[in-house]
């Protein structure tokens, strides 16, 4: 924890105090770590798919780094938005990728092979954002127009992408956990817990307004951030940035 002290010291010399970032500025740091944990998220579906042989994504352009291909305007803009503005955090979705089964190699098997792609493309993000917070504090002397950005989105890029990894891979449906779950669960029992999948957001959603979402997936992300790099400086930027 030595390390955190002098980081935030430099990084209010170099900038404005972190506390007074204003909403404008927490927006800007947000908004690139959003849009490549979502974009990469989604395109790592369609490419697990059409590896285990279902072309449908790649055939309708969703293996793809363009987020305009993966956005959805209510889920991924106005409600993150909305939410961030009022409620103090983020939540949202993108748009799904088809992935037609029948296509699959092996259907049940492959269908959790997909499903896994985007949680795991997350956490492999997660080290990459951590990372480069590290960089930036080994840099931050020499070139703070650098290290600064790295350090406020890299931070930014931790959270979003563990907390993306954990939610999804809750075991409820349609979340990737829920098909994961499917496709290890023998026949006589995935057939029906498969048949509770119109009724899984709405699930979803009663657990997060009733706060018991949080408290289920919190310990995991604090757990998995805090064997990240630099997890001492993403905590203190993590509370600068979602401060209310």
């Amino acid at each position: 924890m030595g390390l955190v002290s002098p980081v935030l010291t430099l990084l209010e010399l170099y900038n404005p105090p972190m506390g007074n970032l204003d909403i404008v500025q927490k927006i800007s740091v947000l908004i690139l770590p959003v849009l490549f944990a979502i974009t990469v998220h989604e395109a790592a579906h369609g490419w697990m798919a059409n590896r285990l042989g279902d072309a449908t994504a790649r055939m309708l352009g969703r293996i793809t780094l363009n987020p305009f291909k993966h956005i959805d305007p209510i889920g991924t803009v106005l409600l993150p938005l909305l939410m961030f503005l009022f409620a103090g955090f983020l939540f949202g979705w993108a748009k799904p990728v088809p992935v037609s089964w029948r296509n699959l190699k092996n259907p049940k098997r492959d269908m959790g092979f997909v499903a896994m792609a985007g949680p795991g493309i997350n956490l492999v993000m997660a080290v990459i954002w951590a990372l480069l917070v590290k960089l930036g504090v080994e840099i931050i002397e020499l070139s703070q127009w650098v290290a600064v950005p790295l350090i406020y989105m890299g931070s930014a890029g931790v959270l979003i992408n563990v907390v993306l990894m954990v939610l999804n891979m809750m075991p409820i449906l349609p979340l990737d956990g829920g098909r994961v779950m499917a496709s290890l669960l023998p026949p006589r029992y995935a057939i029906p817990f498969s048949r509770l999948e119109p009724y899984g957001m709405v699930l979803v959603v009663l657990l997060l307004v009733t706060g018991i979402l949080g408290r289920l997936i919190w310990p995991i992300i604090q757990f998995t951030i805090e064997i990240l790099p630099a997890s001492d400086v993403v905590w203190q930027v993590i509370t600068i940035l979602f401060a209310r």
